[in-house]
């Protein structure tokens, strides 16, 4: 990089003291429409007479930022779900069928989250639908229990370990062979491609189930579908980001016995592990209208969109000598990612993402810095340490905008 002058530090911190108005350009369908037709205002509303402050969401649906916004959709199938009483088993089961038909799947469930879906998934293996082996989780001794994490560990395996799985650590597709004993009651992997399907026809030959945790997959819709056609007994999809449903749920679809032993062991079963993990008849009606709204949704006009999102942002931040963008596909959405010699300018990425977070609008932008995981999880593991990969700002477009008015995550065709 050329050595960079006074004047194009003094540049890049101009575009930087920018960026609040930027993002309130950007964001327009959020402050304009989202509070301006409802008639709300961000410096006075719900959060901030407690006094929390909102923010400009370039992150992504990351849950310590409440995830997304609902769809119009979801929000009118809470209100009208909120009016009934319904035999939750009977609202689950018809929920549930109605999900293997948008699917492919033989069933669903709605869950509390990705993470729920993991428990309750754990739950169905080990106990299935025995009343006895229900009532003794998380206790499983005698039981088949051990679930083989294809690529280690990962920072939600809790629900896994909290209703009694015991994890067993497979790297690769030979130790994945390795690891399947008599005692193997799953296999658990977020892989995708060639390496889940390799990792899928070891688990058939074994005759062991295997969860796909595809938490932010969807969009596109295609992925709602490929894992039933792969043949896939078990595997999950977040409620609450890409879908822009109910934060508080999940979705874990699949075989129709394995889906019953789910149900079998959470909530509102009493004395089950996962009864704790309840979902309100609100939310299942909630997620499920998502699914539905997805479903006719134009899926290549909202990535256009997306696209425009962050090359309108990638046009100013080039303008400033020695920064370069970048954008690339993440949360199956275009993103932009800007980077700089941090020494020349004297600013770090850090520093870059705190100064946004502390201005006027506040915003949230991404970084390799991960604030919502436990410091323990990354102490000691390779995995989760961040070496030698670069940092830099990471610009997410799927929620940077959402207006309210509108039915379409991509905001009106006009804004």
């Amino acid at each position: 990089m050329e050595r960079l002058t006074s004047t194009d530090r003094r540049a890049f911190m101009k575009w930087m003291s920018a960026l609040p108005l930027l993002g309130y350009i950007t964001t327009q369908g959020l402050f304009e429409k989202a509070f301006g037709a409802a008639k709300r205002n961000r410096y006075n509303n719900i959060y901030t007479r407690i006094g929390v402050k909102p923010v400009i969401n370039a992150r992504g649906p990351w849950t310590y930022i409440s995830g997304t916004l609902e769809l119009p959709e979801v929000k009118a199938a809470k209100q009208q779900a909120a009016e009934y009483f319904v035999n939750i088993w009977e609202l689950h089961r018809a929920v549930g069928q109605r999900l293997a038909q948008l699917s492919g799947a033989e069933a669903g469930l709605v869950t509390s989250g990705a993470a729920g879906a993991m428990a309750v998934a754990t739950a169905a293996c080990i106990a299935g639908t025995d009343p006895r082996k229900i009532w003794q989780l998380p206790d499983t001794s005698g039981l088949k229990n051990e679930v083989v994490m294809l690529g280690g560990r990962s920072l939600f395996d809790s629900a896994i370990r909290g209703a009694g799985g015991k994890l067993v650590l497979a790297n690769t597709h030979d130790e994945l062979q390795a690891a399947i004993t008599e005692k193997t009651v799953m296999v658990y992997t977020m892989a995708h491609g060639e390496r889940m399907e390799k990792a899928l026809s070891i688990t058939k030959k074994a005759g062991v189930p295997m969860l796909v945790d595809w938490a932010d997959r969807v969009p596109p819709m295609e992925n709602f579908m490929l894992p039933a056609k792969m043949g896939v007994e078990l595997y999950t999809f977040s409620g609450g980001k890409g879908l822009c449903g109910p934060q508080c749920t999940g979705l874990l679809l699949g075989r129709k016995d394995l889906i019953e032993a789910a149900l079998a062991n959470s909530s509102p079963w009493e004395g089950a592990v996962c009864r704790p993990m309840k979902v309100g008849k609100e939310e299942i009606m909630g997620l499920l209208a998502a699914v539905e709204a997805w479903k006719k949704m134009d899926s290549g006009a909202l990535d256009r969109e997306w696209g425009k999102r962050v090359s309108r942002i990638a046009q100013v931040v080039e303008t400033v000598p020695g920064v370069t963008t970048e954008i690339q596909t993440a949360y199956a959405a275009p993103s932009l990612f800007v980077k700089w010699d941090e020494a020349a300018f004297k600013l770090t990425v850090a520093d870059c993402a705190k100064r946004l977070l502390d201005g006027e609008p506040r915003i949230e932008v991404a970084t390799r810095h991960n604030p919502s995981a436990v410091p323990g999880a990354e102490e000691g593991d390779p995995k989760r340490t961040h070496g030698a990969r670069p940092d830099r700002i990471q610009i997410v477009s799927t929620t940077l905008q959402r207006a309210r008015s509108c039915s379409s995550p991509g905001g009106c065709a006009k804004s």
